[in-house]
């Protein structure tokens, strides 16, 4: 198999040199493996035009050969981008065109962790599953609506279209391609030579929650201080609206429409993010941790944790703690 990298003005070299070494690495493994001196995998980078490109911390590299010349590839891989507020405008017609043009004649593509703003401009990925950095998710949700974005997974695949999650997540794509154009025992070896997880699903253990998040509406900014002074006490949401001097009703309405959230969703991630910081950082028992942060119920604590780390409180701790 023969992938073919895009690379661009501006793209995170990370995520693209990060998998030629990773190829490198699978093809030396397949040698030692097999006695077979040929490489299990090629790869190769293209550009738009044939002057080297210049990506993040001004490093230059130099195409093999155009995306005029990369008619039909056989694997396209697109790089992580830089945030930047053109992310959703950056595609240019020739390599939409040269997208959907191979998309349409089978070509598997491949977007790594930002790139799948690339990929959702050329509209392949509406209707789709798709994955993204986890800090851009709401961005691709509102650039990208029709877009069935699940933010929470490392990997996505739907229809030859794969997408990643942030940053390492190229790891997991490339134990993917790996075991799929070479063998299962090949994958293994590189999960094992790399420090891969190969089980590593989700990417939600790793979520920062954003709780001030910026609009214009003061009455909803002075709740949010609120809720995030006294969210051990608060018990119903009727108190955070009487404290705003608005009706529940309007004020749960008012709140949705300038945070993206509920009142009672908004108030929760600010309590499981003080939980992860207690996890990390001391050695409280759960049931201690549970009554810090507002619940009584250690058991509600726990299942909504889960729901939202994909983790249990004592697996985040082994995880990230930082006094074990």
């Amino acid at each position: 198999m023969k992938f073919t990298f895009l690379i661009t003005e501006d793209c995170f070299y990370s995520g693209v040199i990060g998998l030629l070494d990773t190829f490198g690495i699978a093809n030396l493994w397949h040698q030692k493996l097999t006695g077979c001196r040929e490489n299990r995998f090629e790869v190769e980078l293209v550009s738009v035009d044939d002057g080297p490109v210049t990506g993040s911390g001004c490093i230059e590299l130099k195409a093999h050969r155009t995306i005029k010349e990369a008619e039909t590839p056989e694997y396209i891989i697109l790089p992580p981008v830089w945030p930047s507020p053109n992310m959703g405008r950056q595609l240019n017609d020739t390599v939409t065109d040269w997208l959907v043009r191979n998309n349409k004649v089978a070509v598997p593509i491949a977007a790594v962790c930002t790139g799948s703003f690339l990929l959702a401009e050329t509209g392949l990925l509406d209707g789709r599953l798709a994955t993204t950095n986890w800090q851009f998710a709401r961005k691709f949700q509102h650039l990208f609506p029709k877009v069935r974005l699940k933010p929470e997974m490392i990997l996505t695949e739907d229809d030859r279209l794969i997408c990643t999650g942030a940053a390492t997540a190229y790891f997991n794509l490339a134990l993917r391609l790996i075991e799929r154009y070479g063998t299962e025992d090949l994958a293994k070896v590189c999960s094992k030579a790399l420090l891969i997880e190969p089980n590593r699903t989700s990417q939600a253990p790793y979520f920062l929650e954003h709780h001030k998040i910026k609009h214009n509406d003061t009455d909803i900014m002075k709740a949010q201080g609120f809720m995030e002074d006294n969210y051990r006490e608060l018990k119903v949401v009727n108190e955070i609206a009487d404290f705003v001097g608005i009706s529940s009703r309007h004020f749960k309405r008012r709140f949705k429409q300038a945070t993206g959230y509920s009142p009672l969703t908004y108030l929760q991630d600010i309590r499981i993010e003080q939980a992860k910081k207690k996890l990390e950082s001391t050695m409280d028992s759960i049931e201690e941790i549970t009554q810090q942060i507002g619940y009584e119920n250690t058991s509600t604590f726990r299942r909504l944790f889960k729901d939202r780390t994909s983790l249990s409180p004592r697996e985040y701790r082994d995880k990230f703690s930082r006094r074990i």
